[in-house]
């Protein structure tokens, strides 16, 4: 009885990938990753779409500034509730459980986190604008005539201050302290004349400090954009400073746990 012999050719081994996955493909994966995240949080949609809605309603119904002013000043609220308000407590929560010192682990890096929640959050801000601008033309008789492309340039601006003061709290601070600090600063900026109440309120020596605050500028911006001759640059350069302010400090000083 005779051996059968079997000759197997081996291919060779397959090299181990090396190196990090492309920046652009972490930012990409942890943005779905928190939009989906967002989108299965009640607390998060109450924030993001309830209020400005209900706010807007209010307003109108008390008649609380024109029309043409209280929109995009509700309009910068909602920018402030998802940049500022939900962005930085659910960062700061997250960072609180432990869930952010696992990321720190991954291939994205601090910046690319950033990156990602402030992407997801611009997704988020589109629908409340667009939300916000059917409720005010249907209902309300908003009809905007100023700039398109100036809209725009204040709603990035906008929304690059907001999301960096929202991870810059949630970076640096407990949890519990970026809960109270975010939902402090909105009721703030709320009360505050320069959302949906103009600047001319304010006696006139509070006016000019009031005009550069973040909350004040986005709004004078926003309705600066949508109402023609409106447009004031010194809002946007405001915007502009701020942002790189509250992003950079929050690049630099952001802590994963």
């Amino acid at each position: 009885m005779s051996a059968q012999i079997t000759s197997t050719t081996t291919s060779p081994a397959r090299p181990a990938a090396t190196g990090a996955a492309p920046f652009w493909s972490c930012v990409l994966a942890q943005t779905r990753a928190e939009l989906t995240m967002t989108l299965r949080r009640g607390e998060s949609l109450l924030i993001t779409v309830f209020i400005p809605v209900v706010l807007l309603i209010a307003f109108a119904w008390l008649k609380v500034g024109g029309t043409n002013f209280l929109v995009p000043g509700v309009m910068a609220l909602a920018l402030m509730s998802t940049g500022m308000v939900s962005l930085s407590i659910a960062t700061g929560y997250e960072r609180y459980y432990g869930v952010l010192k696992r990321l720190g682990a991954s291939p994205l890096s601090r910046g690319g986190l950033i990156l990602a929640k402030t992407l997801s959050v611009v997704v988020i801000e589109v629908a409340q604008m667009v939300l916000l601008a059917l409720l005010g033309f249907l209902f309300l008789g908003w009809r905007p005539n100023g700039s398109i492309l100036l809209y725009i340039i204040a709603f990035l601006l906008g929304t690059a201050a907001f999301s960096g003061l929202g991870m810059l709290m949630a970076g640096a601070l407990r949890a519990e302290a970026t809960l109270a600090g975010a939902n402090g600063l909105y009721l703030l900026f709320i009360l505050i004349p320069g959302t949906v109440l103009p600047i001319s309120k304010l006696p006139d020596f509070l006016q000019g400090v009031a005009s550069v605050l973040p909350a004040a500028a986005l709004s004078d911006a926003l309705y600066g954009a949508t109402v023609a001759g409106a447009f004031h640059a010194s809002s946007l350069i405001a915007l502009l400073i701020w942002g790189i302010i509250f992003l950079g400090a929050a690049a630099f000083t952001f802590k994963w746990e």
